[in-house]
């Protein structure tokens, strides 16, 4: 793998880590998920292939930042006002 892939690579997992903490079915289950799945294609050596799962990492990392801000609207909204 390239430097600047490697570093890119290394980034991405350490966002999505730390953005499963707070993952709905817990931060063990979301760590071992993400674990799994960059073990499995650490062999790759494409250096396109290895660009589109680091896209395909960042639109994940966009959705679980989606979820969260849903999350804390849903729960602000039920707060403040009644239904």
């Amino acid at each position: 793998m390239a430097n600047p892939l490697r570093s890119e690579v290394k980034r991405l997992y350490k966002n999505l880590l730390y953005l499963g903490r707070e993952y709905p079915k817990g931060g063990d289950y979301f760590r071992d998920r993400l674990r799994a799945a960059f073990t499995k294609n650490k062999s790759e050596s494409d250096p396109d292939a290895i660009r589109q799962m680091i896209q395909r990492g960042e639109f994940v990392s966009k959705e679980l930042e989606a979820l969260y801000y849903l999350r804390k609207y849903r729960a602000m909204k039920k707060r403040y006002y009644e239904d």
